[in-house]
């Protein structure tokens, strides 16, 4: 015995097309969902309705077929016991099962109901399958009306599971728009703080731009002045004193490389704490050291130097010409300290007359003006930033509207076009 399922019509209705702003779609989503719920809930009330007297009917059938022996007592005694247990067995389940369906009033009675149902045909069909035989042989005249009751059944059961599908997509399609919707929205906010945030750089920008006249005009202005005019001149004339300090450092390095060795090796025999610190110095770099104050000690580590080389404790390739080198410094010693102590008197003149000139305010404005200038650099770069995200954000809007009018066709028969509201 066949039992079997009936199908659900295709809606043939055409779609229409309207063009609607996005901010009017969750009034329309809403209204179509609350729409099909009311629909839905009134026809699968009324398949309910439908199906109440066929489980009725079936259970009228059960009694019936109860009462009756089926005429068993002339068949084989191993038969009539499999007949009776087979008859006896779908009694049962109907019995147990034919009860009183659900009412239907909300969505979540609607999946009671389904349930309800599916367990009824399952286990109705499941006897009747395995005691087909039984049925068709033996109670004939009951098959027919069990057949056709279970048919409707299935049928109406069918209706309604496809019913509650399609009530649940549309759910989940609902749900997508509205999340898309969110999305939509969340986009706007972004791009609206964005251009509010640009907006405000820009007036600080404006700000700091005005401060940057300002600032160069209070420096342009120190800058004309004679004062600066007068220091610039000094400070030129104090670079140019580079010059000569290299020569006097060549000139004096030059005379001392030529006692280099010797010098070097009276620093290892050297007991005097002073004198050992200053030949260090004379050898790395004589000019450091070469003031008035240092003669007398200078004149006695050469002379030591020469003691040393007469003695043997420091050893050289030329005694004669070690010594005359030593002699010929010697005697340049006086030279050597006039040529530092007269440049660096010159130095000490052109410095205390360049602080003469007070810097406070020029270095202020200089420092104020540098800042302003690194600070509308990081304004612009967060313009570049905020520019570029909202233009990032604004790709994704085409698309994500383009994803909600596609649902929207899933959801309505009509083919909404949308428009953003200005």
């Amino acid at each position: 015995m066949v039992f079997g399922w009936g199908k659900k019509k295709e809606d043939d209705s055409q779609a229409t097309t309207k063009q609607i702003h996005t901010k009017d779609i969750p009034k329309i989503i809403d209204e179509i969902l609350n729409r099909r719920t009311n629909q839905m809930l009134a026809e699968i009330k009324s398949l309910r309705d439908s199906t109440d007297p066929l489980i009725k009917e079936l259970a009228k059938i059960g009694k019936t077929l109860e009462k009756d022996n089926l005429a068993v007592d002339e068949i084989d005694k191993h038969l009539r016991i499999i007949v009776v247990r087979g008859k006896q067995q779908v009694i049962d389940v109907i019995k147990k099962d034919t009860l009183n369906l659900p009412q239907v009033s909300t969505i979540e009675d609607t999946k009671i109901l389904n349930d309800a149902l599916n367990q009824i045909l399952k286990k109705i069909g499941d006897v009747l399958g395995r005691q087909t035989r039984v049925i068709h042989i033996f109670a004939k005249k009951y098959a027919e009306q069990l057949k056709q009751i279970l048919a409707q059944m299935n049928s109406n059961h069918f209706e309604i599971r496809q019913m509650i599908k399609n009530y649940d997509d549309a759910k989940v399609t609902y749900e997508q728009i509205t999340d898309s919707l969110k999305a939509l929205n969340n986009y706007d906010e972004e791009l609206e703080h964005h251009t509010q945030r640009i907006s405000e750089i820009n007036k600080d920008i404006e700000s700091l731009e005005g401060q940057i006249l300002s600032l160069n005009a209070s420096i342009d202005k120190i800058k004309s002045s004679k004062e600066f005019s007068d220091y610039e001149s000094l400070r030129h004339s104090l670079e140019q004193l580079g010059g000569e300090k290299t020569q006097i450092k060549n000139h004096i390095g030059t005379q001392f490389t030529k006692i280099s060795r010797p010098l070097s090796r009276c620093e290892y025999i050297s007991s005097d704490k002073d004198q050992k610190n200053l030949l260090v110095k004379l050898v790395e770099d004589p000019v450091d050291v070469l003031v008035s104050k240092n003669r007398d000690m200078i004149i006695v580590i050469l002379e030591n130097v020469r003691k040393g080389i007469l003695s043997g404790s420091i050893s050289v390739k030329d005694i004669e010409k070690s010594m005359d080198h030593i002699t010929e410094t010697v005697e340049m010693i006086d030279s050597f300290i006039r040529q530092v102590d007269e440049f660096k008197e010159k130095v000490r003149r052109i410095e205390e007359q360049m602080n003469q000139f007070d810097r406070t305010a020029l270095g202020k404005f200089e420092k104020d003006l540098e800042k302003a200038l690194h600070e509308k650099e990081e304004y612009r770069q967060k313009i570049t930033s905020f520019t570029n995200e909202a233009d990032e954000i604004r790709s994704k809007i085409p698309s994500l509207l383009t994803d909600i009018e596609s649902k929207l066709r899933q959801f309505s028969s009509v083919q909404y076009t949308l428009v953003k509201p200005p």
